[in-house]
């Protein structure tokens, strides 16, 4: 998409309000609609209007994708001030990998921005722009790897995801926090598009510009939520740890993890699939194309099952009887060749790679009793205060920590022991304070721990 348009920055707002009454900017909007019910609320409740958000304030600029462009951009941005709203699109199931197509930002007094970071692929001047002003984003662990490929690193971040879990909102994704903190309907039906497109059309354009266009008030109004409830520190703590977080080290036999793999016990057939997926990956990569689309999870699975000796053999099989995959028979059959070649002592364990993580909670009982008491007493305690503070109990106690500090506790088991622990395993301040008291007393004596009493069954029910 080649444009040598400047964006434009209008100062132009649409005034609505939102459920709390506090002034919100929204582009043009539908008159109120009635919403669906949601997940789980009373059916018989009056239900609150949603408007739906169908243009940005400012209208839907060029993208910017040449360098004079994007000086525009950055001069802007420096002129103005407050926290830059921020997401980015990528093609997942379309393309190889998690690479950025776009990233589209917005800030008081410059507007928004839709960039493209093919174009475009140092954003680092963006970041020196705005300084250590914050970065407002929903899901942040999602988009800040995509940012840092582009050399674009938040100096803070506040990620309203994060702010609407520790607040105890049912549902977290922006759709659902947008409608009901702010009483607006954002579509989110380009969500899954193939944003390697060029040019990309109109309205997917419209739909990245909104986006970002929610985020500066909804940011307002979970702070102080946020503030009230007395979480606010929490909630720095847990964006700090998001913005900081290290890449994820490479996932070991990331081939175990394809799909229905967990049906096969034969090590020859878990052969054929290490080698299909290794044979989909290398083409995958070439090509740019998502792996599913080159080879389904389900068609590799099939072949691991069936084993063929050859490519008819292999055809006769209705995953691999589509013309795109027949196209290609003969390389899979070629991997899977080698997989029925190799020696035993070559074939992958059944049982996995070696981790130093505990066995499965289901095992615990019969491989070690006393273990499986104290997860019992430890579920119990974090389940309790996460209901107290209307937390969800993963966002209070990562479940690995968890599982380990029950599976090994750490001596002596007291509080700072246990704090100590969990430390070493990524748990934040704010969750120590809360857990490590209760969970070492819960750890030392388990059959202390009151169990919650059994919801009655309508058959047992006086």
């Amino acid at each position: 998409m080649s444009s040598a348009h400047t964006p434009s920055f209008s100062s132009r707002r649409t005034a609505d309000r939102g459920p709390s009454g506090d002034a919100v900017d929204v582009g043009t909007a539908r008159d109120a609609a009635p919403s669906s019910t949601p997940d789980g609320a009373d059916p018989g409740a009056p239900v609150p209007a949603v408007t739906p958000l169908t243009e940005p304030a400012d209208g839907v600029g060029p993208v910017i994708d040449t360098p004079e462009a994007f000086a525009e951009v950055v001069a802007a941005y420096a002129a103005a001030s407050g926290p830059v709203a921020a997401d980015a699109e990528r093609a997942s199931g379309y393309r190889y990998g998690q690479r950025t197509y776009l990233v589209q930002v917005r800030r008081e007094g410059a507007g928004t921005a839709l960039i493209d970071p093919i174009a475009i692929p140092d954003l680092s001047p963006l970041r020196e722009a705005v300084g250590d002003a914050e970065w407002i984003l929903h899901a942040a662990s999602q988009d800040l790897p995509g940012f840092a490929e582009q050399n674009l690193y938040p100096a803070r971040i506040f990620d309203t995801e994060l702010a609407a879990r520790l607040l105890g909102m049912e549902r977290v994704g922006l759709a659902a926090v947008i409608a009901e903190v702010l009483g607006l309907g954002l579509a989110k039906e380009h969500s899954a598009a193939d944003w390697s497109t060029r040019p990309l059309p109109e309205d997917w354009l419209r739909y990245a510009a909104l986006d970002v266009e929610v985020l500066i008030p909804l940011r307002k109004i979970l702070g102080e939520r946020l503030e009230e409830q007395g979480k606010a520190e929490w909630a720095a703590q847990e964006f700090e740890a998001v913005r900081t977080a290290p890449p994820p080290p490479p996932r070991e036999e990331p081939w175990r993890r394809t799909s229905g793999v967990h049906a096969l016990r034969n090590p020859r057939s878990l052969a054929v699939v290490r080698t299909l997926w290794e044979a989909r990956d290398e083409n995958a990569r070439r090509r740019d194309i998502a792996p599913g689309r080159v080879l389904p999870d389900r068609a590799i699975v099939a072949a691991a099952q069936a084993m063929p000796r050859s490519v008819p053999e292999l055809v006769k099989l209705p995953a691999f009887s589509g013309r795109n995959t027949a196209r290609r028979a003969a390389a899979w059959q070629h991997a899977i060749d080698q997989a029925l070649a190799l020696p035993q002592e070559a074939l992958p364990s059944a049982r996995g790679p070696r981790s130093d993580a505990p066995p499965p909670p289901r095992a615990w009982a019969d491989r070690d009793p006393a273990a499986a008491q104290r997860l019992d007493a430890a579920r119990v305690v974090v389940q309790a205060l996460s209901d107290e503070l209307s937390v969800p109990i993963e966002n209070l106690l990562q479940p690995d920590a968890l599982r380990r500090v029950c599976w090994t506790p750490p001596s002596p088991l007291d509080t700072e022991h246990v704090a100590q622990f969990l430390r070493g395993r990524g748990a934040r301040e704010w969750q120590l304070d809360l857990v490590a008291e209760p969970l070492a007393r819960a750890l030392a004596d388990p059959a202390s721990v009151p169990r919650p009493a059994p919801t009655p069954t309508p058959e047992s029910a006086p």
